[in-house]
């Protein structure tokens, strides 16, 4: 047997893809929302990529013609404005901006000159000086600290009075000294003692 000629089976073909699309043709309809949204989407993301881009180019284009002045004026801090009189004779008031308690409350007598290495070896004397001969173990609040990720401490800090945080964070500091962890224990240590 002879095969047939091209145009017939092409014919053959565009009529057997016909018939699937019409078997399909329920299906497509249902997700034809979720499709035209999904496009919608993926075309403002790239219009917004876009313009981000240009924005960049333009930022940089002109970045080289002008100079950036030395300090601007926006990049003032409270003790470097001086309190001036007002128009009624009295002097202005800046209000107080509440501490934020970064480290545990540790007495020490107070260095000379603080340096880096001085810095870490006050730490460490402290972590000593608090945790004793276990200054090398994971604090015994949580033994399985120094293998956790950000996520399983996060769950595990509620479960910690005031004096575990503390023992936490001084180990913290003497060891790994994690900006993120330490960033954590100053932040819930914050919080307990605000709550208490």
């Amino acid at each position: 047997m002879s095969p047939l000629p091209m145009p017939v089976r092409i014919a053959a073909g565009l009529a057997a893809t016909a018939v699937e699309q019409v078997r399909e043709l329920p299906r497509l309809v249902v997700e034809f929302p979720v499709t035209a949204v999904s496009q919608a989407l993926q075309a403002s993301m790239r219009v917004q990529q876009k313009v981000t881009e240009l924005a960049i180019k333009g930022d940089k284009a002109l970045g080289s013609f002008s100079q950036a002045e030395e300090s601007p004026a926006w990049a003032t801090f409270d003790d470097e404005v001086e309190d001036e009189p007002t128009t009624n004779g009295h002097a202005a008031v800046t209000p107080i901006k509440p501490s934020v308690l970064s480290e545990p409350v540790v007495r020490q007598e107070p260095a000379a000159e603080p340096d880096e290495a001085g810095a870490a070896a006050g730490i460490e004397a402290v972590a000593e000086q608090t945790l004793g001969a276990e200054a090398d173990t994971p604090p015994a609040v949580l033994p399985d600290y120094p293998g956790m990720n950000l996520h399983q401490l996060r769950g595990k800090l509620r479960t910690l009075d005031l004096a575990g945080l503390q023992a936490l964070l001084i180990w913290e500091t003497s060891h790994e000294n994690r900006p993120p962890y330490v960033t954590m224990l100053s932040n819930r240590i914050t919080n307990v003692q605000e709550n208490s």
